[in-house]
């Protein structure tokens, strides 16, 4: 499987100039940090499908295409089809039996629960996916650095990382590629997940072993001293930011409120 240098980060092929997407960092950071607290204190369909439309509606001004999109949030549907599923098999059966598969029915209750799960996996999902995609690394460790006054060993390291990320792409193609021209991983669907395992555990290797690498280097340079650092970008957080801000509080609000007016919306941890 080959994966795209730029799908896990980085503004490649992205329209940066569209309104949200050049908004602050922490701005966009803060939006996804609300829509995903407003979801996780509840399970139920109509606070979840409201978040998502709205979430979908907002995706027009973010600088995202379709097709960039599918490309960049694609992880999102494997993710929640098989949660789907699983809940549906396995949730707390009330209602008409909708499938009936002896001890596993598929109930109104479960099959709602279901469609509950998947559609609050794609509401906190996507603004995730749209940081990462609108959002240079640099521009975010700035802004965690001068607007959250994060600790400044923390944002390196994290701004490292995310500049990985790339790197650990191109080498699973290699590993890939290199295990293809020795015949390896083509012996069917069992030779096949084998073959993926040790192409995922060979990557880990590989990671540790840079990242060992790239904190030694930090280190040398005197990135891990402790005293008041200067940044080179200055970040601003400025009257659109705290627009942004609101219409993500605004968008969780909205979305809480139908739930609550529907008569479904109760929180988890009185449940």
């Amino acid at each position: 499987m080959n994966l795209p240098t730029d799908v896990l980060s980085g503004p490649t092929g992205v329209d940066t100039s569209a309104p949200l997407a050049r908004a602050n960092p922490t701005a966009k950071l803060a939006v996804a940090a609300v829509v995903s607290v407003a979801l996780v204190l509840t399970t139920d369909v109509v606070t979840a499908g409201v978040a998502l439309l709205l979430v979908l509606a907002c995706l027009p001004w973010c600088g995202l295409g379709p097709r960039e999109l599918w490309r960049r949030g694609w992880v999102l549907l494997v993710a929640a089809a098989p949660t789907g599923v699983f809940t549906a098999l396995l949730g707390v059966d009330s209602g008409a039996v909708l499938v009936p598969l002896g001890p596993l029915d598929v109930t109104e209750g479960s099959a709602l629960a279901a469609v509950a799960v998947v559609m609050r996996i794609l509401a906190i999902g996507l603004p995730g996916v749209v940081l990462l995609a609108t959002t240079d690394p640099t521009d975010l460790a700035d802004s965690l650095a001068q607007d959250l006054r994060l600790p400044h060993r923390f944002v390196l390291s994290a701004l490292a990382a995310m500049r990985l990320l790339g790197v650990l792409a191109e080498e699973w193609t290699a590993l890939g590629q290199a295990r293809r021209a020795r015949g390896l991983g083509d012996e069917g669907l069992v030779g096949r997940l084998r073959g993926f395992a040790g192409q995922l555990f060979a990557l880990l290797v590989l990671a540790v072993r840079r990242a060992t690498v790239l904190a030694t280097a930090m280190e040398a340079r005197g990135f891990g001293l402790v005293r008041e650092r200067t940044w080179a970008r200055p970040s601003r957080f400025g009257p659109w930011d705290v627009a942004v801000v609101l219409g993500g509080l605004l968008l969780a609000g909205t979305a809480t409120a139908a739930g609550v007016a529907a008569g479904t919306w109760q929180l988890v941890l009185a449940g």
